[in-house]
């Protein structure tokens, strides 16, 4: 097959627009670099009057709001799926791993929970701390500088209480809690768990002329159409863009692997176009993949050639290894006191929650070795079709006939609207080994590129954190004087732990160290193999933490592109 090679030859190859991708375009440009931003999916604009979703009523999706076949909804914030057309994967038998792929300029940051935590000095030294996985080669003060410029960059909200492992940042003013969060907050206070206001990229105030200010419409998971909360599109690649930097981006490219020359150093990326199903290649002195820790990992594997026969960057036979998500389990309840609501003001808030739970617990008392955060959701947002409740746990549950049509129908939507409160446990799982994803010799996608093949199982570390979620959120549901909507899931099932890669939090796959037998990117994110390659996403995460990923994601993807500036400038890659 003919493959088009450009002629031109790049500074630098950004494979991914999501969060690492979008910072590493936005760091590398404005400081002059030539850049291309290669991405799988289409161009995406939240603020385009064409692809907009945001102040829409259900009945205007397709799909009228119900997420029936897309996840996350029937709206086009989310081009992308566990389950991807034509872009299969497969599993070791007794594997079910669930791969969230987003195609869509962005990525994932277009649709995601703009959670905004940061790592603490615990969480990058986890086998001092309890003899358990391994300490990341840096420590909580080499990435704080990072942390900081990405606070004041982007924004996020929050306040600063001195919290261990939960460090203070540079915060905008929080929203209030609304009425199921105060709820939430007294039932807490009786089982001394801790509340504080969430720590959330939404732009509560004004901070710069190119986005605008959070008006509480709650539908920051469609992306916002004034740019008040962070996407990497709106907030990076758009404005470095405008910063007169150079980027060109390449949509709708599958990138298929690296490309290297005999010295075995990378030379650019070859990708499939999704638009005329021809192969391309592009130069450049050096390539940045950020297009997730597993499709990397792919990358990486696929990337065969003389000088790297088991793939590129990985002489230590580490890629697509240690491969893990955050642990995930729920509940929710009806609360009494939430019933009858007259609502004569905007409660709607910001797109998620007002107040979130750090861990808080002793865990050399408990059976699991990692904690979890507390994520808290309910209130009065848009409804949409399937809205509302299960009015089967309604009846079992709370002993109520609600439903029907008509009046009775309406009368119960009024009385009971709102009255539910829901819990989510986000914790960490130990980074094992034998966990790992791999190219399956025997299946390629409709690119013709081979697939990857996931070998996962939970341990009853996180079975065991599972169960203490699930003990903690019937005590909370108590407290508030509320009913569970559901039975509580036992053993047999696992206390309600959901699949490894659906809460998409996978990290781990190129995993940074000290020592190249034993990892695969050095503490600047650079291939131990190949100096001229660096990976940006969460792939060379050591351990997740019980926080959510995006913001040590940005962090660590500006303090590699600050690498790559001073190597290039250096002419050391």
């Amino acid at each position: 097959m003919q493959i088009k090679e450009s002629a031109e030859v790049y500074d630098v190859i950004i494979v991914g627009s999501g969060a690492g991708g979008g910072m590493a375009t936005k760091q590398l440009a404005d400081a002059g670099f030539n850049v291309a931003v290669v991405e799988a999916g289409p161009f995406f604009d939240p603020a385009d009057p064409v692809t907009k979703t945001q102040l829409k009523w259900p009945y205007e999706s397709p799909r009228r709001g119900a997420g029936t076949d897309r996840a996350f909804g029937g709206w086009d914030m989310s081009w992308g799926d566990w389950d991807v057309e034509g872009e299969p994967y497969t599993q070791e038998e007794g594997t079910n791993f669930r791969w969230w792929r987003s195609r869509m300029l962005g990525g994932r940051t277009n649709h995601w929970g703009r959670i905004s935590l940061r790592f603490g000095p615990k969480d990058f030294k986890g086998k001092t701390r309890d003899g358990h996985g391994d300490d990341w080669p840096i420590s909580y003060d080499d990435v704080k500088p990072y942390y900081d410029k990405v606070d004041k960059l982007i924004g996020v909200y929050g306040t600063n209480e001195g919290l261990e492992d939960d460090p203070d940042g540079f915060f905008l003013p929080p929203p209030k809690p609304r009425l199921h969060e105060l709820f939430y907050i007294n039932g807490a206070k009786k089982t001394g768990i801790p509340v504080y206001p969430s720590r959330m990229s939404m732009l509560t105030k004004k901070i710069n002329e190119d986005r605008g200010v959070c008006f509480y419409c709650g539908q920051c998971s469609r992306s916002c159409s004034v740019y008040a909360d962070f996407s990497a599109g709106s907030c990076l690649i758009f404005p470095a863009q405008k910063s007169g930097g150079k980027v060109k981006i390449f949509v709708n490219s599958m990138v298929r692997e690296v490309t290297t020359n005999e010295e075995g150093k990378a030379t650019g990326v070859s990708y499939i176009s999704k638009d005329d199903r021809k192969e391309y290649k592009l130069k450049a002195k050096v390539v940045v993949l950020a297009a997730s820790a597993c499709s990397s990992a792919r990358i990486l594997l696929n990337s065969k050639s003389k000088q790297h026969p088991n793939g590129l960057g990985n002489s230590s036979d580490i890629v697509g290894k240690y491969l893990h998500d955050s642990t995930g389990s729920s509940a929710a309840g009806v609360i009494p006191g939430l019933t009858n609501r007259k609502v004569s003001y905007n409660e709607d808030g910001t797109g998620g929650m007002h107040v979130y739970s750090p861990w808080w617990g002793d865990n050399s008392k408990l059976n699991f070795p990692r904690g979890y955060h507390i994520e808290v959701w309910g209130g009065m947002g848009q409804p949409n079709y399937g809205f509302g409740w299960d009015p089967n746990g309604f009846n079992k549950y709370f002993g109520l006939k609600v439903g029907g049509y008509g009046d009775s129908l309406r009368d119960d939507v009024k009385k009971y609207y709102g009255s539910v409160v829901g819990f989510g446990g986000r914790g960490e799982a130990i980074a094992r080994k034998e966990n790992y994803c791999e190219i399956d010799p025997t299946t390629v996608d409709q690119f013709g590129i081979p697939v990857l093949k996931f070998n996962y199982q939970w341990s009853d570390f996180e079975r065991n954190q599972a169960k203490h979620m699930q003990d903690t959120f019937e005590e909370l549901i108590h407290n508030m004087g509320g009913v569970p909507l559901s039975e509580k899931p036992g053993k047999d099932q696992d206390y309600g732990l959901l699949s490894p890669g659906q809460i998409i939090h996978e990290v781990g796959t190129t995993r940074m160290g000290n020592d190249p037998k034993t990892s695969v990117t050095n503490k600047f994110n650079q291939l131990h193999d190949v100096d001229n390659v660096f990976i940006v996403d969460a792939g060379p995460f050591v351990s997740q933490a019980d926080k959510n990923c995006t913001w040590t994601i940005l962090a660590l993807s500006w303090r590699a592109s600050d690498y790559i500036i001073e190597q290039l400038k250096q002419q050391n890659i």
